[in-house]
């Protein structure tokens, strides 16, 4: 496995996507949304900057308990992709208020896969896999899984045999390393396999 990507939001205050570039950062992902109306103030500017130093870029919107269609529409018009960008959905408890729930996120992922011809990834920790429980059925098993697990490996939903990214610290808790040039602490992600494969998989923009 490969630490080459890193996830961000407004919450990482400065960013130097060329730093980041010349770091080893291959890939990031990026806040764009949240519930049905939230968008990050700056998604867009960092989309542009992170193209302009040859990063791959992705967008994830925040789940919570409103409409999950209305979600999904809002995250597509919100993240403004282009082919090759990965998509994804951050299933976590939502301390401000609803959180979403397993039907909901199930159609959240359906609407993203009818509209775009591409399944979107799942991101979740300890209450995604609440809300899994044993189950080995789900729509979201056609999602690539995004696991949050800040210990020395992570344990993931029977639902998916494998992880595809793994963020392994918070920039505080977990394993190091926890920062890197051109952000500081921040969210860090392991790729499960190599370079290559992650190229393959992250398809060019």
């Amino acid at each position: 496995m490969i630490n080459v990507v890193v996830d961000l939001s407004h919450h990482n205050a400065s960013v130097d996507f060329a730093q980041l570039a010349a770091a080893g950062i291959v890939g990031v992902l990026h806040k764009a949304t949240q519930g049905a109306s939230y968008v990050d103030p700056l998604y867009a500017s960092r989309q542009a900057q992170a193209r302009a130093a040859g990063l791959r870029w992705g967008a994830y919107h925040f789940g919570d308990g409103s409409d999950a269609q209305a979600q999904a529409e809002h995250f597509l018009a919100g993240a403004n992709p282009a082919v090759g960008d990965l998509l994804a959905l951050d299933v976590e408890q939502n301390t401000q208020g609803s959180s979403m729930t397993l039907a909901q996120a199930e159609a959240f992922v359906q609407f993203v896969f009818q509209r775009t011809g591409r399944w979107p990834g799942v991101y979740g920790g300890s209450y995604l896999k609440q809300l899994l429980g044993s189950s080995t059925t789900s729509a979201l098993g056609n999602c690539w899984l995004w696991i949050s697990e800040y210990a020395s490996a992570p344990v993931i939903a029977p639902l998916w045999p494998q992880w595809t990214l793994w963020q392994y610290t918070d920039g505080t808790l977990g394993p190091g390393p926890h920062g890197v040039a051109g952000v500081g602490n921040c969210d860090r992600d392991f790729y499960n396999g190599d370079l290559a494969g992650l190229q393959r998989w992250w398809l060019p923009g």
